[in-house]
């Protein structure tokens, strides 16, 4: 029997690591997902690099210090000493997302820099998670004195009354208004790190929309039914990407795959007439 011992493609590996919630490793993950741009990445050496920051980030504490101190330490260490930040020059860059990349530049966006700011905040023993904030990635911290919401940019803590302040605009736009207001604390759940991991894939997903980059943009949606197989509309977006580019067996598969599982979805009509003349031009 012949053994194959060639490397796994981008996307399975990424398969690899997202197959189980119960161990679901977010900084590798998240660090493959610029294997689809940069092919010959080491995505343990981004590992190893992280890990040499808080080796750094240690030998500044005590073994004893307090939750807070170590809160305060972290972010001297990562907003001040490294002066990571928003890339205001150019944020839809994709590189934004990319985590070698934020890690040599110091650059990037909120969910890039949320990532690396919990597996520092993590390993120095903080109770960390991120919260998918309508229109701004958060992380959050338990503290013996409560709960601090923190911005991922600027390192600032929010409070109650600015927190809800920058969810007015999302409410108004989305009548969550009156009698249909929701309290603040169900937009500051904890996300499951499959949920930060698509919405790393679905800033990238835009980008490469506005831009027309079919390519890029499909693969980017291998990812994310690789990462969600039942959420029907990333079919949907591939098949539709796959269709402007051309290949149509391709569309014509994912897009029936698409109206087979979201009976209920608004598009349905729209995206069956698409589908009908994709078969006729293939026919």
């Amino acid at each position: 029997m012949q053994i194959d011992f060639s490397a796994p493609t981008p996307l399975a590996y990424f398969r690899s690591l997202v197959q189980s919630d119960d161990h679901f490793p977010l900084l590798e993950a998240a660090a493959s997902l610029a294997q689809d741009e940069y092919p010959d990445l080491d995505v343990q050496q981004v590992l190893g690099d992280v890990d040499q920051l808080l080796a750094r980030l240690k030998r500044r504490l005590p073994a004893d210090a307090p939750a807070l101190q170590r809160l305060r330490m972290l972010n001297q260490f990562f907003f001040n000493d490294l002066s990571f930040g928003s890339n205001v020059n150019d944020y839809s860059d994709p590189d934004n997302s990319y985590l070698n990349v934020v890690l040599r530049t110091r650059r990037g966006i909120q969910i890039s820099l949320a990532v690396l700011w919990l597996e520092l905040a993590q390993g120095l023993g903080l109770h960390a998670r991120g919260v998918c904030f309508p229109g701004h990635f958060m992380v959050k911290v338990n503290l013996p004195k409560g709960q601090v919401v923190i911005d991922p940019f600027t390192g600032q803590s929010l409070s109650r009354e600015e927190l809800s302040e920058r969810l007015e605009p999302y409410k108004h736009r989305s009548g969550l208004t009156g009698e249909f207001e929701v309290p603040l604390g169900l937009y500051l759940q904890s996300a499951p790190p499959r949920d930060i991991i698509a919405r790393m894939l679905r800033n990238l997903k835009e980008i490469h929309r506005a831009q027309s980059d079919w390519p890029r943009l499909i693969a980017v949606q291998d990812r994310l039914v690789t990462l969600m197989p039942e959420a029907w509309s990333e079919y949907r977006d591939r098949g539709l990407a796959h269709a402007a580019r051309g290949q149509t067996e391709m569309a014509v598969r994912d897009l029936e795959t698409y109206l087979g599982n979201a009976q209920d979805a608004l598009d349905i009509d729209a995206v069956a007439d698409h589908l009908a003349n994709l078969r006729r031009a293939r026919s």
